[in-house]
């Protein structure tokens, strides 16, 4: 993967996202993940890292936070400007894996399908818990291999073909968060989607 050919699979399928991914059971998944107590506390700056087309802000009551967004596709931004132009929420062209934030600036980080799509997805996280406030929290909806990365033999087989759409379904979680276990915290783990695939999972930074 990488990012020119990203950004042409996701312009393709800007246009039907939303009746894929913020419907049915990812609907339901995205819900869960909103419900809780970590978006409780108002003026929160917080930050959507590869927002698509805004499914996750459609949970929020976006007018207590300080929200900046950001995503590669400008398909998918355009699609998310358009459903909150009436907002506050800053949304910008950025490659998540090279951010032009500066350190220590967000409250709360959502991580909402992203770490599966880009072509690194270490440097993406690196750069995820670069922009985090001490104290502060991630938040992580994606989809990863079995811990101790053992896929099963018919997902090795499917990885690469799926590879073709944009999106990994072999990466390692405990691999990405090694580097930096000294200052992170795993709060929450749990599986969220089609058994333990697709996970919630939620950080410390400390």
């Amino acid at each position: 993967m990488n990012n020119h050919w990203n950004k042409f699979i996701y312009k393709l399928g800007s246009g039907f996202y939303d009746q894929l991914f913020n419907s049915g059971l990812f609907l339901k998944a995205r819900k869960q993940i909103f419900s809780d107590g970590i978006f409780k506390d108002e003026g929160q700056k917080i930050l959507f890292v590869g927002v698509g087309t805004g499914a996750d802000l459609e949970l929020l009551d976006i007018d207590k936070f300080d929200i900046t967004a950001i995503d590669y596709s400008e398909a998918m931004l355009q699609k998310a400007r358009e459903k909150f132009n009436h907002s506050a929420i800053e949304f910008l062209k950025m490659d998540a894996q090279d951010m032009a934030f500066e350190d220590d600036q967000f409250d709360l980080v959502v991580a909402s399908l992203i770490l599966s799509v880009v072509p690194d997805e270490n440097r993406c996280f690196g750069e995820i818990v670069r922009v985090l406030k001490q104290d502060g929290k991630i938040v992580i909806f994606d989809k990863f291999s079995p811990k101790g990365n053992k896929l099963p033999l018919y997902k090795k087989l499917l990885r690469p073909v799926i590879g073709v759409l944009g999106t990994d379904i072999g990466r390692n979680f405990e691999k990405m968060v090694e580097p930096h276990k000294e200052i992170l915290s795993i709060m929450e783990d749990r599986p969220i989607l089609f058994k333990s695939m697709y996970r919630k999972i939620v950080l410390l930074k400390s």
